[in-house]
């Protein structure tokens, strides 16, 4: 059989639909509001094949730049031989979602303005600024209280 190189070609784990997930696509998924600037990643949904992104862009994370009733633009980042390229898609609702990678600097943010606050209240000053997890300290297994025990296998009995 020749090789095909077609738009949709090498796809067929990719394109698949979760476990239990089948069948037509939600209303829910119609309802989600979507502004210019929110961070959404891209995932095909196979059930609706209209306005499909091309395979390269399947679990990529872009922004939003356009928004319409039934589609939206973003832009994705793709990198070309040593330069970044700046690439505009056009894609159905259906198959973007808003993205949970800031959703732990935006709780840090949420965190450090009400310590922030509490320590202004009390009138002393703390240090907001995340350290890195040190090496644990060094320690010595004392022998008194982890005796070596010996271990023997349990016999084989059948009850037949």
């Amino acid at each position: 059989m020749p090789h095909s190189f077609g738009y949709r070609a090498r796809t067929r784990h990719m394109f698949k639909r979760g476990f239990k997930e089948h069948g037509p696509v939600k209303l829910s998924t119609f309802l989600i509001n979507y502004r210019v600037g929110d961070i959404v990643d891209i995932k095909a949904n196979a059930a609706q094949q209209k306005g499909m992104p091309h395979k390269f862009y399947h679990g990529r994370t872009g922004i939003v730049y356009n928004v319409t009733p039934s589609a939206v633009g973003v832009i994705v980042y793709k990198v070309v031989g040593s330069r970044y390229i700046e690439k505009r898609v056009n894609i159905r609702v259906e198959h973007i979602r808003h993205s949970k990678c800031r959703q732990e600097f935006l709780k840090r943010v949420k965190d450090n303005h009400d310590a922030h606050a509490a320590a202004k209240e009390k009138g002393e000053r703390i240090n907001l600024r995340r350290k890195p997890v040190l090496p644990s300290e060094a320690h010595t297994v004392s022998s008194k209280d982890n005796a070596p025990q010996t271990m023997r296998p349990v016999r084989y009995e059948t009850t037949i």
